[in-house]
């Protein structure tokens, strides 16, 4: 008689602790569905404002090209060039 109610015993507790860990299971299969749906609306809005951006440095760029000043062309005398050039070298030299 000992023996069925140990052998009843250990069918409920195997029962049992399938039943928890299938819990578990399903408990983490649900925390981690979660996520990824939220991480993939996340991506979603991301390459929204990426796109958002892009049109509107597009536009901006046309702003600033329509904008811009018209320059006339006057001719500079050759002190200005061989300074303007001396500048340019110094720009060039790496900064400490």
């Amino acid at each position: 008689m000992g023996e069925l109610v140990n052998s009843g015993m250990f069918s409920v507790a195997s029962l049992a602790i399938s039943v928890v860990l299938l819990v578990a299971g399903l408990l983490l299969w649900f925390f981690v569905n979660r996520a990824s749906s939220r991480t993939n609306e996340q991506i979603e809005l991301l390459e929204k404002l990426v796109d958002l951006q892009k049109r509107q440095n597009v536009l901006l760029r046309r702003l600033c090209e329509a904008n811009e000043p018209e320059e006339k062309e006057v001719p500079k005398a050759p002190e200005e060039t061989a300074k303007s050039q001396d500048d340019d070298f110094i720009r060039l030299v790496a900064e400490r």
